[in-house]
């Protein structure tokens, strides 16, 4: 093997297939396969997603040495209880859509990595909105607006993702136009998530009495989409 080729491998660049580099300031990251990130992922979320339930595990000591009722560790803590199934349900539907998106990228990039971790970033910080929720109630404003704040650079760093996917050639396995459509579509659902969030922020600082509910916007118009998408399709 000659110096040039020892020099590519190093690099990464593997000779300079455009397939498999996405130019200089986002090159992909040779030897390293999606799915390695796709663990490192579930393990992250399935931490964060557990430490939700840990302020409910601490309550029971504290009601039993309140010498207070067995029952009162669900009926007097019910804010705190609905702000866990709240910001559970929340994590495992952003969890679902990341496999969604990652369910067929082989390849990975510095840019696609980086954004991944800001993903990372704000599914960890989740837990510390909800444990506010269940201390300062479901109409802080603050609270509310940290809460959607957080949901908001989740869904912002995964459109990021899907562009990249969508803008870069040979990160999806097969690369084929069925595949490159598929992340055109889960983009335009996620641009619509992003939306969806902004809308809710600003009806949650508007209306704090409907705070969460307008959460319900995130199920709603990305089903609109795909109620579109199938009836152009027939």
């Amino acid at each position: 093997m000659g110096t040039s080729g020892v020099i590519d491998d190093e690099t990464g660049t593997g000779g300079a297939d455009p397939a498999e580099s996405s130019g200089p300031s986002d090159r992909i990251e040779g030897g390293v396969p999606g799915e390695r990130l796709v663990l490192f992922t579930d393990a992250v979320t399935a931490i964060s997603i557990t430490l939700l339930i840990l302020p409910l595990v601490d309550l029971v000591p504290e009601v039993a040495s309140a010498h207070e009722g067995s029952s009162e560790v669900i009926t007097g803590h019910l804010s705190q209880i609905w702000s866990f199934l709240l910001s559970f349900a929340v994590i495992a539907s952003i969890w679902r859509e990341h496999h969604r998106a990652f369910s067929s990228v082989t390849m990975l990039t510095r840019s696609l990595t980086a954004w991944n971790m800001g993903w990372l970033l704000s599914v960890v910080v989740l837990p510390l909105p909800t444990e506010m929720i269940g201390a300062f109630g479901g109409h802080d404003r603050f609270v509310g607006m940290f809460y959607y704040s957080t949901l908001l650079a989740s869904m912002v760093c995964r459109l990021a993702m899907l562009r990249i996917l969508k803008t870069t050639p040979g990160l999806v396995e097969g690369d084929s136009a069925g595949g490159r459509r598929r992340i055109e579509d889960l983009y335009t659902e996620s641009y619509l998530n992003v939306l969806a969030v902004a809308i809710a922020l600003v009806i949650a600082l508007a209306v704090p009495v409907l705070q969460y509910y307008s959460l319900l916007l995130l199920a709603v118009l990305p089903r609109l989409e795909r109620l579109r998408r199938r009836r152009a399709a027939r």
